[in-house]
């Protein structure tokens, strides 16, 4: 019976490989935040406000819990929201474009339908916050679910920087949609668990 070859990785396998992630997350990155600031440009005068954003226990326009994340109020709630959406966003998709659709499905969905059955009827909410929370979430959990040193650190990081972020799931600031982030929080937790690899 012959001996089955072992093919050895070299280093400079794995650089390329750890540099072509790096570039997808990057390329995606750019992708999302730029989609949410066409859809500025193209809302200026905030016509599709109301038209898509989320607007609570209407069940016709249940489906704006995918476009919602994408509407901005202004110039100055898209800024705010584009460096951490970058960050957590790039921190995300470093483990490939797939895992990242998965991961922001289910943010969306459960923040989305946290607004959707809690929030105020005569409330749109719209943003990309719910998503930054469940990215933040994601990364926060990701490394107590998949055991990699590497997860762990990246989460404590994330804890020691951002920490504070988690005062925005508390109800009671005007124009925040807690609900989003509370939820887009328990979406991101609940994503690393279904999505999770084992080291």
């Amino acid at each position: 019976m012959a001996d089955t070859p072992i093919t050895a990785r070299s280093p400079r396998d794995g650089i390329v490989h750890h540099a072509s992630r790096a570039l997808g997350a990057v390329i995606i990155t750019v992708l999302l935040v730029g989609a949410c600031w066409l859809v500025e440009v193209a809302n200026y005068g905030g016509e599709l406000t109301p038209e898509y954003g989320i607007q609570p226990h209407n069940v016709h326009s249940l489906w704006h819990i995918f476009t919602a994340p994408f509407l901005h109020a202004n110039l100055d709630h898209i800024m705010a929201n584009s460096v951490p959406l970058a960050i957590f966003g790039f921190l995300t998709a470093l483990r490939g474009p797939g895992r990242f659709i998965a991961v922001s499905l289910i943010v969306i969905v459960v923040s989305g339908l946290g607004v959707w059955f809690l929030a105020a009827s005569n409330a749109v909410t719209i943003g990309a916050s719910g998503l930054i929370f469940g990215y933040f979430g994601y990364l926060l959990a990701r490394g107590f679910f998949e055991r990699r040193v590497l997860d762990i650190l990246v989460g404590v990081l994330i804890a020691l920087v951002y920490g504070t972020m988690i005062f925005g799931v508390l109800p009671g600031q005007p124009g925040i949609s807690w609900q989003a982030h509370l939820f887009g929080l328990i979406g991101g937790v609940l994503a690393a668990r279904l999505t999770r690899q084992r080291a």
